[in-house]
């Protein structure tokens, strides 16, 4: 996975876990574990990210 297409996975990311906390304050939420999801995805990628980017220098 390219640094770019990281960036893009962590920002489609981002984007629904704000929407999963709105539905979540507004009762609407059916997969409360997805939130939980979310965040964990996002800090795999970034933790690919760093390593990826120690390993270059």
């Amino acid at each position: 996975m390219s640094p770019d297409q990281m960036e893009d996975a962590i920002l489609n990311l981002k984007k629904e876990r704000f929407n999963l906390r709105f539905q979540r304050a507004t009762g609407q939420l059916e997969n409360t574990s997805r939130l939980k999801e979310a965040r964990r995805d996002i800090a795999r990628i970034k933790t690919i990210a760093a390593q990826q980017r120690a390993k270059t220098k």
